[in-house]
């Protein structure tokens, strides 16, 4: 291509390939051990629990149907000499910032975008690196050789384009899309390949009789707006339109809210037992917004019955809190409010919104509400200081000691936390 193709906004955009297993993989091979890539292989939890799903799965594994995000019980059945490995989330943590090291080594700006991903604002280098594409391969191949796993990169005008090209083929892989690329690469594809395209929204394009990217491109954008309605109308448009004019950022958005959920090993069928899950959950939301210096101005609790029905409930509070104690009587009594406290329920969530860095509470006549409140954030300063020394499970509320025969090992690894931007 000529140079003047890269005059504009250049993005790279970088994905780790089948990044859990990958990470696992290159220890293994470091110490002498089988290389799990090359087999049927898959990270996952223990097998016996129906919580546990595929994570990530080797290439051979992916011969025989085996999906990332199915049940492990599933790809059991599909591939039986399948090895399974247990995740290790400091591992991935560790090899996260290596691979974003070495991208900050070329690129002015750095976007994480996801744990295996990040984009690279590559504009106006080219006096640096005056061919793009050389320099995709070399940052790869950094990578590959250094780190001993592998990355795909994707070049493009902006942050869809160069996501997008990502994914053509892997693994260990460069490609393009430019805009000039559009009509040959990316519009023959299905619908379900557009970034954000999810089966819903798929399904009702599909409903009518807009099945590829090119004919959505060449929709109507009202007609695109009815079926999926404004917003997302627009944006489905635009971006089969290859239009995307979002930036790449340093420092990512400070999340407005955090939410935590797991499904339970057994289903919940008394107040004791969702009481118990409650406080584990709520322990673990609110440790981690003291730890961002952030109080919470709404609590919500989500439930999920065996036919997959959920059911959620909040509460506005009249002033901030981070206190692990409010926050837990308070999604108790939404849970009253919520469930008949028999019915079974699979899943369990908390989530804390409306989130500020505020230090102001509201003010009370009765100084003994006050010496409570002051009391109650010395336990749980005095809570997260120990745990950041020696570890989370150094100490947990008493009541939560149980949880672990219902909830699984998921509380005392990561209990599938999860810090959205709601």
């Amino acid at each position: 291509m000529s140079g003047g193709v890269y005059m504009n906004t250049l993005i790279f955009h970088v994905d780790v390939n089948s990044a859990f297993l990958s990470w696992e993989a290159s220890r293994r091979v470091s110490s002498g051990q089988p290389d799990l890539r090359l087999i049927p292989s898959c990270v996952s939890g223990d097998p016996s629990r129906r919580t546990s799903i595929v994570l990530a799965k080797s290439i051979p594994a992916k011969k025989f149907h085996v999906k990332t995000g199915e049940s492990i019980g599933s790809a059991l059945r599909k591939c039986p000499d399948l090895t399974i490995v247990e995740p290790d989330f400091t591992l991935y943590a560790k090899c996260s910032k290596a691979f974003k090291d070495i991208c900050r080594e070329y690129a002015p700006v750095v976007e994480e975008f996801s744990i295996d991903e990040c984009f690279l604002d590559m504009t106006g280098t080219s006096l640096i690196y005056p061919d793009p594409i050389a320099t995709a391969h070399e940052i790869k191949d950094k990578i590959r050789e250094e780190l001993g796993f592998t990355v795909n990169i994707g070049v493009g005008s902006n942050k869809l384009l160069a996501k997008m090209a990502g994914d053509f083929q892997k693994p260990d892989k460069v490609h393009t899309l430019f805009r000039e690329e559009i009509p040959e690469k990316m519009w023959p594809l299905p619908v379900t390949k557009l970034l954000y395209c999810g089966e819903a929204t798929a399904a009702k394009l599909y409903q009518n009789q807009i099945k590829t990217i090119g004919q959505l491109a060449e929709s109507d954008q009202e007609r695109v707006q009815q079926i999926l309605g404004q917003k997302i109308g627009k944006q489905m448009h635009d971006f089969a339109n290859g239009i995307d004019p979002s930036p790449v950022k340093e420092q990512a958005e400070e999340a407005k809210g955090y939410s935590i959920a797991t499904t339970t090993e057994e289903n919940v069928t008394s107040l004791e037992q969702a009481d118990q899950i409650l406080l584990a959950l709520v322990d673990s939301v609110a440790s981690h917004m003291r730890r961002e210096g952030r109080r919470t101005l709404c609590i919500s609790v989500s439930i999920r019955y065996t036919d997959f029905k959920n059911r959620s409930h909040q509460r506005t509070l009249d002033s901030a809190t981070d206190i692990t104690a409010e926050i837990y009587q308070i999604t108790r009594e939404l849970l009253r409010e919520l469930w008949d406290g028999h019915t079974p329920l699979r899943l369990m969530g908390v989530g804390l919104s409306d989130v500020t860095r505020e230090d102001y509470s509201q003010m009370t006549l009765f100084p003994e509400d006050a010496r409570l409140k002051e009391k109650e954030q010395k336990v749980d300063q005095a809570v997260d200081s120990l745990r950041e020394r020696f570890g989370r499970d150094i100490i947990q509320f008493g009541s939560t000691m149980n949880v672990s025969g219902r909830v699984g090992r998921k509380y005392k690894e990561k209990m599938e936390f999860e810090q959205k931007k709601i």
